[in-house]
Order: structure tokens, then C-alpha cells, then sequence
């Protein structure tokens, strides 16, 4: 890894910490390359202006999130396992990458046209996903809905609203709220029944 590249990295990160907790209206240009310890005009050559570096971050973290989920929603070929490794993957890295996700949930709105045009292309392939796994599943007649299209919205709602809620010093685990998440998506969406553990 070059200097440069490294150094664009590491801005990304420290960008990312600071405005997870400080908001991205309330986190300067300055602040961030204090905490760097270099020179504004150094983000400036990286990113052009602060909505460059969110921008950034969101190309950052949607590369390895898309890439992810394609990897587990292609590992297993039987329909309903398919949406089940998609699930589960899409709530695990929604954790890992839980800081960058608040980001973009409470600054949408600082977003150019040209960052809203990336967002909404993200989220498509996002979508596009789970509209494909959801349409085979209806293929086999296991989901009862007038549009796939409004289903994969609904599941995509609690993944994302898992966000808001989970504390890792509540009375679950993650794994054992993503099981509990994965049957309420299970018994919601294909009127299994039982729950299959």
C-alpha cells in the first residue's frame, strides 16, 4: 500500500470515528486533521471539501458491504437458505460497519445530488438482492405478498431499524437477536409456522 493510499485510509477512519460521534455538521475540516496531525489543505487534496470524505466513507463502506452480501447470498443455491445466509450477513456486517451506517442514517441530508445519485445506486443493488432471492422463493410458492418488491422493503426496514435498537448490554446477544430478527423475517414473509431451529 503507497503512502498516499494509506494516508487516505487512515483520514477515512479517523472521519469516520468523528462523525459517529459528533455528527457530520458538527465535525470540521480542522478537527479532523488535528486528529490526523496534518495540514487541512492535505483533506482538501484528498477529498475536495468535507462532503468528498462522506462521499468517501460511503464508497468505503457500501465496496466491502456489497461485496459481502453478494458472496453470502451466492454461497447457497436452495431458496430459502439463500434469504436465510443473506439475512444473517446483511446484520452481521450492519454491525460491523455500524458507526458508518449512523453516519449516513443522520446525514442523509448533508449529501450533494452527486452523493444522493451514489446512495440511491447502492441501495438499489441492495434491494435488487433481496427482490431476487424473494422472486425465486415465490417461484416455489413460499411467499404470500402482492409485490416482492414492497416485501423486500419491509425486510430491509428491520434490518436497518436493528440499528437503532440493539445495546450489546441488553438482555441478547447480536447472534441471539439476529436469530430472533431471522424468524420474525422467516414466519413474516413465508408463513412458516414453527419455528425451525
Amino acid at each position: 500500500m503507497s503512502g498516499n493510499q494509506g494516508s487516505k485510509e487512515k483520514l477515512i477512519q479517523v472521519a469516520v470515528e468523528l462523525f459517529a460521534n459528533r455528527g457530520f455538521a458538527g465535525t470540521s475540516i480542522r478537527d479532523i486533521a488535528s486528529a490526523m496531525g496534518m495540514s487541512i489543505s492535505n483533506i482538501y487534496h484528498y477529498f475536495g471539501n468535507k462532503e468528498g470524505l462522506l462521499l468517501a466513507i460511503l464508497e468505503y463502506a457500501s465496496d466491502a458491504l456489497l461485496r459481502r452480501l453478494r458472496e453470502g447470498s451466492e454461497k447457497e443455491e436452495e431458496p430459502v437458505r439463500k434469504l436465510k445466509s443473506l439475512v444473517q450477513t446483511h446484520l452481521k456486517l450492519s454491525r460491523e460497519f455500524l458507526r458508518e451506517s449512523k453516519i449516513f442514517f443522520l446525514d442523509e441530508d448533508h449529501l450533494s445530488q452527486e452523493g444522493h445519485r451514489i446512495n440511491c445506486k447502492i441501495q438499489r443493488e441492495i434491494l435488487d438482492m433481496y427482490v431476487q432471492v424473494l422472486s425465486d422463493l415465490a417461484q416455489e410458492g413460499l411467499v404470500q405478498t402482492r409485490s416482492i418488491k414492497i416485501l423486500a422493503f419491509n425486510i430491509l426496514g428491520v434490518i436497518n431499524w436493528h440499528l437503532k435498537w440493539f445495546r450489546t448490554e441488553g438482555e441478547l446477544s447480536h447472534e441471539q437477536a439476529v436469530e430472533e430478527i431471522l424468524d420474525f423475517i422467516l414466519h413474516g414473509a413465508l408463513g412458516l409456522g414453527q419455528r425451525e431451529r
